[in-house]
């Protein structure tokens, strides 16, 4: 008797947990993917170096979940869609590799607090979001940055654009697709207006 006592008591221990695994549900991780731009070598006899710090963004944006808006007042998460790794990670290395890519630097490199480059650019992620409250399924990315001169604490350029796609797929991978455009769009229209005179040659 005493036996059957244990067993049941462990039995009924365990059921809880053995209702509870047919209703686990775990996150679904997803990452930005824009092709990187070719990458050439540096024109001949340029020398300007450049660093970039890692973009800054509102708290909201950096808490994992894939946000999205139903109003724009209201901000919601997809707790169960979340981003793999940092956002603003992605966004400056994206921004290196442009820059990299425009073969006008002689160094292009993330920002460690060393004082040894020309320039250095400062930016911030505004906006990675759905939203939901106009006609159809849109996604919207907003980023800013600015240039600033090592040697005189100036800046020397700055910009900031915003860019909205339509969701053609209405599920998260179709969403994440989307921004994966409309991130490659905004990082090519941001860096489209810094002025080529920062590059100074030997």
């Amino acid at each position: 008797m005493k036996r059957f006592s244990t067993a049941l008591a462990i039995m009924l221990t365990l059921l809880p947990v053995l209702v509870g695994c047919g209703g686990v549900r775990y996150p679904k991780y997803y990452t930005l993917n824009v092709p990187p731009p070719p990458d050439p070598p540096a024109e001949e006899g340029v020398r300007t170096s450049v660093a970039v710090r890692e973009f800054q963004s509102p708290a909201y944006l950096r808490q994992g979940p894939i946000v999205y808006r139903a109003t724009p007042e209201q901000i919601g998460f997809y707790e169960y869609h979340r981003w793999a790794t940092d956002p603003r990670k992605f966004v400056t290395s994206a921004v290196i590799d442009h820059l990299r890519a425009s073969g006008q630097y002689a160094m292009v490199a993330t920002y460690n607090g060393n004082p040894d480059f020309d320039y250095i650019v400062s930016g911030k992620l505004e906006k990675l979001e759905e939203l939901d409250y106009e006609a159809g399924v849109k996604v919207e990315v907003g980023l800013s940055a600015q240039i600033t001169k090592v040697s005189t604490g100036t800046t020397v350029w700055s910009n900031a654009v915003s860019e909205t796609g339509t969701v053609s797929q209405r599920s998260i991978p179709g969403v994440v697709a989307e921004m994966n455009k409309t991130m490659d769009l905004a990082i090519n229209k941001l860096l489209s207006t810094v002025p080529t005179t920062l590059v100074s040659k030997k």
